[in-house]
């Protein structure tokens, strides 16, 4: 019971219940990324959305996989998928606020800090 009335009101972990009928209604399965998210569009092509495997953030959409979602590309990347240059480095979420995220040199993040010779530490006398 407690699973089905947080589905009801809770959108950023899956999908919601009106989504999950609206998308077993009117939506015709696309294709799906690496990692696990699955894309949908109505029958006649007119609306498309995508229903995220765990945590709903945008930054988790692949470049093929936006463009085709904001209609850039009329082709999905299951149907035809784009060319990639080899220097192309593999699609990562955002990672602010995690573990995983950048922290320049000098930052309170870093396990040591850095060695700053050209700094001198003000003290009043």
């Amino acid at each position: 019971m407690l699973s089905f009335l947080n589905r009801l009101v809770t959108w950023w972990n899956g999908q919601t219940l009106g989504t999950q009928l609206y998308t077993w209604r009117k939506g015709q399965k696309v294709g799906e990324d690496e990692q696990g998210n699955i894309y949908y569009q109505t029958r006649d092509g007119k609306r498309r959305w995508v229903i995220f495997n765990g945590e709903a953030e945008a930054s988790r959409v692949s470049p093929d996989w936006h463009g085709w979602l904001h209609y850039t590309f009329d082709e999905s990347p299951a149907d035809r998928p784009l060319a990639h240059k080899p220097w192309e480095q593999p699609h990562q979420p955002n990672l602010t606020g995690t573990m995983a995220a950048y922290a320049p040199a000098g930052s309170l993040r870093q396990a040591a800090p850095a060695d700053r010779r050209d700094y001198e530490a003000w003290s009043p006398e």
